[in-house]
């Protein structure tokens, strides 16, 4: 069994890279982040045809989760319990389309899109934190109840956990995703149990799963490590294999981040 985390930056702009991408990639789940479409606009033919259910959660062009299924798809939950909501000015606050989980094929599978944070004093900054901290409780929560329980929290994190993660640790001088706060934020999660599963397989340094599209940063490898799949124990023990899909990185109209996937026994 297969199972992958893409972040395909618009899925209707990407819609035959993903479909292309799935007949070869041949993976039985993916979880997707950033596909900037409602649930009305979202193109559930594209999977349907090609044999996988899939669940999604959009509200408008912006953030947006799905999980396609080949070997199952059950209780869907659109958002995790008490995740955080944000709004700015006199914007009412919600729960924005940043999380959706769904069990394939006996696996607890959650496609995740964690805040960015944008700056270190911006607002988002603030909401990240929160955002994760509520997630690492909740995910704590959930091995507390079961420990035998096989989940993967699978997505775009919007952090480089460690220096190695990021091409120069001189240009993140003062930014995001590489921040004490943020950096312990992803390792709470490691103290709630779960495992970066890929890293062992795809060991660094130079190893990456986003480039920017700006100052040629894929062919210069400026690249940062900020997609994973973190397993609970039950799950991280079936895990034979995992690789960073670069090749998805090329060619003409690209997401600027790969494919990560990882092989179940």
């Amino acid at each position: 069994m297969k199972i992958a985390t893409w972040n395909v930056n618009s899925i209707r702009a990407r819609a035959d890279r993903v479909e292309a991408w799935l007949q070869r990639s041949d993976v039985d789940v993916v979880a997707l982040q950033e596909t900037k479409s409602t649930d009305e606009k979202f193109p559930w033919d594209l999977f349907e045809k090609n044999g996988y259910q899939v669940a999604h959660f959009g509200v408008n062009q912006w953030n947006g989760v799905a999980i396609a299924s080949r070997v199952g798809l059950e209780d869907v939950e659109r958002t995790f319990e008490d995740q955080p909501t944000f709004g700015k000015g006199e914007e009412e606050a919600t729960a924005e389309a940043r999380a959706i989980g769904a069990t394939c094929a006996g696996v607890r599978v959650w496609s995740l899109y964690v805040p960015n944070g944008r700056a270190i004093g911006d607002p988002h900054m603030p909401y990240k934190l929160s955002w994760l901290g509520e997630l690492a409780d909740r995910a704590e929560k959930w091995l507390a109840d079961d420990s035998r329980r096989q989940i993967a929290l699978m997505g775009d994190f919007n952090i480089a956990p460690f220096d190695e993660d990021v091409w120069d640790m001189e240009a993140f001088e003062g930014a995001t995703h590489v921040s004490e706060p943020e950096r312990a934020a992803f390792h709470a999660f490691a103290e709630a149990g779960y495992t970066d599963v890929v890293r062992p397989h795809t060991p660094g340094p130079g190893v990456y799963t986003y480039w920017d599209y700006k100052q040629l940063s894929f062919p210069k490898k400026m690249g940062m490590r900020i997609d994973f799949v973190l397993a609970s124990p039950a799950l991280a023990s079936r895990v034979t294999g995992a690789m960073i899909d670069r090749e998805e990185r090329k060619g003409k109209g690209p997401s600027d981040h790969a494919p990560v996937i990882v092989e179940l026994s």
